[in-house]
């Protein structure tokens, strides 16, 4: 039997040049399980590594990436701090690259995190060097999908490297990243929390994951019927770096085609608001924290008492009146999750729509810059020597 794909068959989805971005969405649930296997069967490795990380004090822990890549340490970084009350910030490899004796000033120990696809962007590697350079002691996480990257193949006999490879259906064939940037969050919030609990939240994530898949693809593929030209998402603390993934997975598959941008809750009203008009869609993420969701939903009740927007969607895991009394999406069975684990149902919808806006707009969801000005793996880029 031929397999369906957000309500396409396959042979529908080599017309549109869409099948791989449909498929690697639809996978997601299951490379994460798989991904959280690979973390346990390297536990023997992950475990001295990480000791010896944390033993030091005044760590400081970079997460880096370029594009999406970054954006998983956006999401991360404010919910593991709090989690693991380390130092953690993050920084994309192409501000490192271009201004490391900013970000590398303190000469601290430092655990550089980073997320790479392929492993072989310019500046993926270059970021690890110049850390080298510019820092005493640096250790190195490479979390990355392809065994034959320049990233994984450095790793062998480095002791102040641990490399995990995803599953290898992660390393996306299609132009944008989808099951590459969940599966290596899932990775990273395993290694850096050491939650014994992980196995079981992940399989819950997955499952809870799968059917919103199921019950969202619909609705999604008709709200991506509608003309709307802008779309802006909005997230607080950790969603606001998956408000920000959401807007550049939105502007990649539309080729530009959609105005996309993000903000937190708070920030839009100073300025940015000025962009809405009855031509755009703005998607709040609603966060679980008790504090912050108050924030969150009274620019949600704001918005749709200015009647400005073509549309206001909530995500929530939680059902109160002020999400039910306009448009929104439920996300079940995950009303006391933290927002770390909220991260991985809600980028779905995120997805979802820019795979059928891309439709909508007879675009090729694989490779929707085929005239080369953005490619797969970033081209173009010179590598400049540094001097520390």
């Amino acid at each position: 039997m031929m397999n369906q794909y957000l309500g396409y068959s396959e042979n529908e989805l080599e017309k549109l040049k869409a099948y791989w971005t449909a498929k690697e969405i639809e996978q997601q649930p299951s490379c994460w399980k798989k991904t959280q296997e690979i973390v346990e069967i390297r536990q023997a490795d992950i475990r001295p590594f990480m000791d010896k990380v944390f033993a030091h004090e005044n760590l400081r822990i970079v997460m880096t990436g370029a594009g999406t890549s970054a954006f998983a340490g956006q999401s991360l970084a404010p919910s593991l701090a709090k989690l693991t009350g380390r130092r953690i910030e993050a920084i994309a490899s192409t501000d490192i690259v271009s201004n490391p004796g900013q970000y590398f000033a303190e000469d601290l120990p430092t655990l550089l995190v980073s997320f790479a696809r392929s492993g072989n962007s310019p500046e993926s590697v270059a970021a690890v060097e110049l850390a080298d350079q510019c820092l005493t002691n640096c250790y190195h996480l490479f979390l990355t999908c392809n065994k034959e990257g320049l990233l994984h193949k450095s790793s062998v006999n480095n002791s102040k490297v641990l490399a995990l490879l995803m599953p290898e259906e992660t390393h996306d064939k299609s132009f944008a990243m989808t099951s590459s940037f969940s599966s290596m969050m899932i990775a990273a919030i395993s290694v850096l929390s050491g939650n014994e609990e992980m196995s079981e939240k992940v399989a819950q994530i997955s499952q809870v994951t799968e059917t919103l898949i199921a019950q969202i693809n619909s609705p999604i593929t008709e709200i991506a019927s509608c003309d709307y030209e802008r779309v802006i998402y909005l997230g607080s603390g950790t969603l606001q770096g998956l408000a920000q993934e959401s807007a550049l997975k939105l502007l990649e598959l539309t080729a530009g085609e959609v105005v996309a941008t993000f903000d937190s809750p708070l920030g839009f009203r100073h300025g940015p608001k000025s962009i809405v008009n009855n031509k755009t869609l703005i998607v709040v993420f609603i966060s679980n924290d008790a504090y912050t969701r108050k924030y969150d939903l009274d620019l949600l009740k704001e918005l749709r008492r200015d009647k400005s927007a073509g549309k206001v969607i909530a995500i929530t895991a939680q059902s109160d009146q002020a999400v039910t009394e306009g448009e929104h999406f439920y996300v079940t069975d995950m009303q006391a999750a933290c927002d770390t684990e909220l991260l991985f149902p809600y980028m779905i919808f995120a997805q979802i729509y820019a795979f059928h806006r891309a439709i909508s707009l007879n675009n090729s969801p694989d490779n929707p810059c085929p005239t080369g000005e953005v490619n797969r793996v970033v081209q173009g880029v010179t590598i400049h020597s540094f001097n520390s």
